[in-house]
């Protein structure tokens, strides 16, 4: 016969106390988004992968909760409702009444006082009646229980958890619409007799580990059912010595890494020897990229020293895996701060008055040089939808300053301009910001150039407007404005003796004008044949 002795067990968190990550109102709102972020009326909820360690008041604010994904995180017991500590709310601690106030200031009384006003807790609490699917897989649970207000549950899946307590299935008899069972993953799974003893034991189950049960393996199971029982029990005996010795293992370790963090504390203020102080002042004159080098270094190490330490898989070196990663995650974290709390200011000028070009936001821009209306133009792509307070603009004579968002964008500009006629504008469809400034010195344009262009303005209107119209328009000249040569005098009077028909005769007409000393020439009159 084996002798069995009870072995109090320890919780895992007991072990090992990380940063605790309750189920917030909030994260329940954020998770609700496919509800319009409505709990009170929410049915299906994923929260997988949150770091949850305990659930607490998700039957209050989601009564009507069908579906609930849990897998991934670090939920040690399946306590859906609370414990009866939970049930409760504190008071403010009262005096004790009957009591003088001089005499009973020191002597206060803290009062838990139960939600249901003095009846049954148990009776009180709103429980997940309506939940059909739980999934609880890669959690910390090392035993089934807290599930029999469940009056709808058809499916439970604790896939790749710590159950080795295979008897605590009991307490799902319970549920007589529970249908489907997965226990895959469990060290209970390795028991011999273990898929007779939970046929036999839930006879209403379906399914087992995506296994269908079927009639005669229902009726052989509680044919031999004593004896797998009995089986059970002594593996459970078994299984339950060697978790006590992996729980003082783990606390052990846990007790050696934190003396060894201790020691490094101590030896870093430098409380070890008066050479530590010498040691410390040296490191401090090599600089701060030695230091940042040599704390690299040793990161390094610690993390090759910690992932390649054998450690068995069990519920405290799940919790110590995640306790170490979130101090990394915080060392980080604290460092990263430090860094930009210690970030020198932008030089935007020089020790000796030199302007830089600077642009800290990383903005595209473009300055265009305006000769026709002697300015400068600078369009700076600014965030389309950044609101306009956070924008705040220098022009000085011979540079251009923009604080985007505390963000210098410094450019120095090939001339002077006039700081107090220059002017800031949005774009409404790009929201690009556009800085018109005008130049110091002024460019003086010819008139006729202006007139040119403008008399070539209005001939183009002319045209336009003609063209529009459809009528035709003569063509008005201006005689004074534009002379034609005389037909009548293209040809001298004393050139045509030698041309045309007056060739014939020129002896008549030179004798004419010797013997006619009155005559009048009349220019009007063709020359007589």
């Amino acid at each position: 016969m084996v002798r069995t002795t009870e072995i109090p067990l320890l919780a895992a968190n007991e072990l090992v106390m990380p940063k605790k990550c309750p189920v917030t109102e909030d994260l329940v709102r954020r998770r609700a988004e496919h509800n319009n972020c409505e709990i009170f009326s929410l049915e299906e909820i994923s929260l997988h992968q949150q770091e949850i360690e305990k659930l607490e008041y998700l039957d209050k604010w989601c009564r009507d909760l069908k579906i609930l994904y849990l897998q991934n995180n670090l939920i040690p017991k399946i306590d859906i409702f609370g414990s009866d500590e939970d049930c409760c709310y504190p008071i403010p601690t009262l005096p004790l009444f009957g009591i003088p106030k001089r005499k009973c200031s020191p002597l206060t009384v803290n009062l838990l006082i139960p939600i249901g006003h003095g009846e049954n807790n148990t009776e009180n609490v709103s429980k997940l009646k309506k939940l059909e699917y739980l999934n609880v897989a890669l959690n910390n649970i090392e035993r089934i229980e807290n599930l029999e207000g469940c009056e709808e549950l058809k499916k439970l899946d604790l896939t790749a958890n710590f159950i080795g307590e295979l008897s605590s299935i009991e307490s799902l008899k319970h549920n007589i619409h529970l249908k489907e069972l997965f226990l895959t993953g469990n060290p209970c799974t390795e028991f011999e007799g273990y898929r007779q003893f939970v046929v036999a034991t839930l006879h209403q189950l379906k399914y087992l580990d995506s296994k269908e049960i079927e009639r005669s393996e229902r009726i052989k199971a509680l044919q031999i059912y004593p004896e797998v029982k009995q089986k059970i029990r002594e593996q459970e005996q078994v299984y339950l010595l060697k978790r006590a010795r992996e729980k003082e293992e783990a606390q052990r370790r846990m007790q050696e890494r934190k003396d060894k963090k201790q020691n490094q504390m101590k030896s870093k203020l430098g409380f070890d020897s008066p050479d530590s102080l010498q040691e410390k002042e040296n490191h401090q004159a090599k600089g701060d990229g030695e230091q940042e080098t040599c704390r690299t270094v040793e990161d390094d190490e610690e993390d090759r020293r910690f992932w390649e330490e054998p450690t068995p898989y069990t519920p405290e070196s799940r919790l110590e895996t995640h306790r170490y990663i979130e101090e990394k995650r915080r060392a980080k974290d604290n460092i990263r701060e430090s860094k930009k709390s210690e970030k020198p200011p932008w030089t935007v000028v020089t020790a000796e008055g030199k302007v830089l070009n600077v642009n800290v936001p990383k903005l595209h821009f473009s300055l265009k040089d305006d000769e026709e209306n002697n300015q400068f133009i600078l369009e700076l792509a600014v965030y389309r939808y950044l609101d306009t307070s956070l924008l705040d603009v220098d022009v000085q004579p011979t540079y251009i300053r923009v604080l985007v968002k505390e963000k210098p964008f410094q450019f120095v500009l090939p001339e002077e301009v006039k700081p107090d006629s220059s002017s800031a504008k949005r774009s409404q469809t790009t929201g690009h910001l556009v800085v018109t400034m005008p130049k110091a010195k002024e460019i003086i344009l010819a008139k006729q150039k202006l007139s040119a262009s403008i008399k070539h303005s209005d001939c183009n209107t002319l045209q336009k407007n003609a063209r529009r119209s459809g009528k035709v328009e003569k063509l008005e000249v201006d005689p004074s404005k534009y002379s034609f040569p005389d037909v009548t005098k293209i040809i001298q009077e004393k050139e045509r003796t030698g041309q045309g028909p007056i060739k014939l005769h020129p002896e008549r007409i030179t004798e004419v004008k010797k013997s006619c000393v009155d005559f009048e020439n009349d220019e009007d009159v063709p020359p007589l044949i």
